[in-house]
């Protein structure tokens, strides 16, 4: 091809129609690709639940033994409530309680999911409300793990100040990242309800 002729060719467009057919092909490609990695897409959403399933799941586990410890330490609360009204009122030195008696009585104030097994009552008496020591007992354990403390059972007279504890051992799960709302060992947790008060001249 001469000068001339190319000169011609260039003139009547026909490059000019090439390089339109080279970018149309570009566009169309262009799409297509686009509209594959579109369709690759639609596996994300799975990875992208893969990644926050674990975290996920170990939040609900977290937010289900809160839940469950709370509602059984308000319940064990309620129970010690109602047990010092009647140590108050003079009504359990009354019928002459014995410790075994006064266990069995805070066991019925118990709701149906807690066993009575794993009670634990301590009831003293102290000089004046300022001595009365509310916190949580020292325990001490045998190779088994069981708990071997002595507890007091001191049903008090008429006008004395009395501290009543009620405990119990709650059964906890670990769950995933770390969480454990155990303070004792054998994944267990105290439950600790405490009421203090001066009985009545009854």
């Amino acid at each position: 091809m001469n000068l001339d002729r190319a000169f011609e060719v260039i003139k009547s467009g026909a490059v000019q129609a090439m390089s339109m057919d080279i970018f149309s092909t570009l566009r169309a490609l262009n799409r297509r690709g686009r509209q594959l990695l579109r369709g690759n897409q639609r596996g994300t959403a799975v990875i992208e639940f893969a990644m926050v399933a674990a975290p996920f799941a170990a939040l609900l586990l977290a937010i289900a033994q809160t839940s469950l410890v709370f509602f059984a330490q308000q319940n064990l609360e309620t129970s010690a409530q109602t047990v010092a009204r009647q140590l108050t009122t003079g009504a359990v030195q009354k019928a002459k309680m014995s410790q075994a008696d006064f266990t069995a009585l805070v066991c019925t104030k118990l709701p149906a999911f807690m066993d009575c097994s794993n009670l634990l009552i301590d009831l003293r008496v102290v000089n004046n409300f300022a001595s009365a020591n509310t916190g949580m007992p020292t325990l001490s354990y045998d190779a088994d793990g069981k708990i071997t403390n002595t507890w007091n059972y001191q049903p008090g007279n008429p006008g004395d100040v009395q501290v009543l504890r009620v405990m119990y051992v709650w059964r906890v799960s670990g769950a995933p990242l770390g969480f454990d709302l155990s303070n004792m060992s054998n994944s267990r947790r105290m439950l600790v309800a405490t009421s203090v008060f001066k009985t009545e001249p009854y």
